[in-house]
């Protein structure tokens, strides 16, 4: 099954955004955490910090009693108690009255700021100040981070470590989040073989797409599995049809040509629906997807590049909406230091070296020139209602480290 005219990327984009699924919630220890996405909002249990603690290894005194201190001229204070990390005091400071404290041990009652101990001396309860400090000073007040009550993180909201550092402060072990995706590959393919050092090159094929996709579905964090399929047509429709109803998200590759019938297509069509197949973009025009068992599978070119492509520009945004985030293109400026052709009706997305102000080379544009993506570290995007872009110009640049879930 095969559509003759190419459809827009926005609209395939569409199509997708009708059929999105979301994963459901599941409830793990934060420990667990790190890169999931809240499935909850966290309202913390607690105040952080529980009480007004020192900020510094010092003295708590009563400000006003250092008030003209100063390396030549010295206030003497009594020291009355000492307050160690995870302690406190009972007693009251008074004034001329001082009690050493720990950083984050809590400030006794009496006491309104904390000299540092590199500003004093002290021999036995003699406290010698030889600096002023201000009231409040070096003090963390109560509920200064957190207040009781507060929702300090929204739902779908990603979990970097700091914020597994808050979700801990407000009192919590286990937490929701969203599913993982499973998603499976399914490479098509007679000539496609693994890599090793006696391949057949009059007719073989190294399978470098299970790895680059496989390694690109991980990169979303999602969980993967990848089998290989010969382009039989039977053999092609059962992978589908149970990795439909095992798996979360189908991504096959391979076996996308937009001007024949394909194996592929003709097997989606079969079991469900084609929502898309051929689209307006270069590299990745033979772009395919449809939904088998209420599942959707997107059906990527075999050629390296291309199939990379529709990833970043298909699955990835598709993938990170399942695990509920938000995801668009991260898009940044920079002036194009060449002439770059297009063609109206056809978004390109043109690998480039891009650093902080320019996007400096075009790369090789051949949807099979794997090596062009390493070389590249960006994708120039040139919308379907432009011509193309003069040297000087400003052009629309997505950096490839912004679009792995770390780099969110």
């Amino acid at each position: 099954m095969f559509l003759s005219k190419l459809m827009p990327l926005n609209e395939a984009v569409s199509k997708l955004n009708d059929n999105q699924i979301i994963m459901d919630k599941e409830t793990i220890n934060i420990k667990d955490s790190y890169m999931r996405v809240l499935a909850e909002d966290i309202k913390s249990y607690y105040n952080s910090p529980p009480f007004d603690k020192s900020a510094m290894d010092g003295y708590a005194v009563i400000a006003e009693n250092t008030f003209g201190a100063s390396n030549n001229v010295h206030k003497t204070l009594k020291v009355i108690d000492h307050i160690g990390a995870g302690d406190h005091s009972d007693k009251e400071i008074h004034d001329g009255e001082a009690i050493l404290i720990a950083t984050g041990a809590p400030i006794p009652k009496g006491a309104n700021a904390v000299i540092m101990s590199e500003y004093t001396s002290c021999d036995g309860d003699e406290l010698s100040i030889h600096s002023q400090v201000t009231p409040g000073e070096n003090i963390s007040p109560k509920a200064e981070d957190i207040k009781e009550g507060q929702i300090v993180l929204k739902s779908n909201t990603l979990i970097r470590p700091q914020e597994i550092g808050l979700i801990a402060s407000a009192g919590y072990n286990e937490i929701k989040v969203y599913k993982k995706p499973r998603v499976k590959i399914i490479v098509t393919g007679n000539e496609l073989v693994e890599p090793s050092r006696d391949v057949d090159t009059k007719s073989k094929i190294i399978n470098s797409n299970q790895y680059t996709i496989s390694s690109m579905v991980e990169s979303t964090g999602a969980l993967v599995d990848v089998i290989h399929v010969y382009d039989v047509y039977d053999d092609v429709k059962e992978a589908i049809d149970n990795a439909t109803k095992n798996y979360d998200l189908v991504i096959t590759t391979g076996g996308t040509a937009i001007s024949k019938g394909d194996v592929v297509l003709d097997a989606v069509d079969e079991l469900g629906e084609i929502l898309y197949h051929g689209v307006a973009m270069r590299p990745g025009k033979p772009a395919g997807a449809g939904v088998v068992n209420n599942t959707v599978v997107f059906t990527l070119s075999g050629q390296p590049v291309a199939a990379m492509s529709q990833f970043d520009v298909f699955v990835r945004t598709y993938l990170y909406r399942m695990e509920g985030l938000d995801y668009n293109f991260d898009i940044v400026k920079r002036e194009s230091m060449l002439k770059i052709p297009s063609t109206l009706g056809r978004t390109d997305f043109i690998r480039t070296y891009s650093d902080h102000f320019h996007a400096k080379h075009v790369l090789n544009r051949g949807s099979g020139i794997i090596r062009s993506m390493v070389e590249a570290n960006s994708y120039i995007i040139i919308d379907e209602n432009n011509e193309g872009v003069e040297k000087g110009d400003m052009v629309d640049v997505v950096l490839f480290n912004t679009m792995n879930i770390e780099g969110l």
